[in-house]
């Protein structure tokens, strides 16, 4: 790993470490009652049927895109496969992969 990406990896575990303290803090200050609200503030949105068909329709996308990806990946495993003389579903330590 690069200097740089040593950096980067650590600048964004600081800010996740840093965020949860500050969730955490601000969690235990709010108290039962704001974490009530909150909790019925995202039960509402989530019955709310714009937010459902979004996100039912990102569903769907993400299935599709990962059926073409699939189809595109799936050759050139067959063929990566072939040319190390073994089976397409066979891994480096010779089980199977299915």
């Amino acid at each position: 790993m690069k200097d740089s990406e040593k950096g980067r990896s650590m600048r964004y575990r600081l800010t996740f470490i840093t965020g949860l303290a500050v969730g955490y803090v601000l969690g235990t200050r709010a108290g039962r009652e704001r974490y009530e609200q909150l909790r019925a503030g995202a039960q509402k949105l989530a019955r709310n049927p714009a937010v459902r068909n979004t996100a039912e329709s990102a569903a769907l996308g993400g299935r599709q895109a990962a059926a073409k990806a699939l189809d595109k990946v799936r050759p050139l495993r067959e063929k990566i496969g072939q040319r190390e003389g073994r089976t397409a579903t066979e891994d480096d330590w010779g089980t199977s992969n299915t």
